[in-house]
């Protein structure tokens, strides 16, 4: 099971809310002991315009459609 959520204040500490959805799916109970995995969301927006190439997006989208229709 993977979420993305906020770290948010809760009084003196930080807290990461869980969807209602997923406690629902996953039967969790309150004051149940879980084992979370934090990591920093990766930032893709940094990737996006470094590939330098001489073709347009038009003609490698097309090159891509072209390899679905074999």
């Amino acid at each position: 099971m993977e979420t993305i959520s906020k770290i948010r204040k809760w009084g003196n500490s930080f807290g990461v809310l869980v969807p209602k959805e997923l406690i629902k799916k996953e039967n969790f109970r309150l004051n149940e002991e879980v084992v979370v995995k934090l990591e920093k969301k990766k930032d893709i927006s940094k990737v996006f315009g470094i590939l330098k190439t001489k073709r347009t997006t038009e003609d490698l989208i097309k090159e891509i459609r072209e390899g679905y229709d074999e």
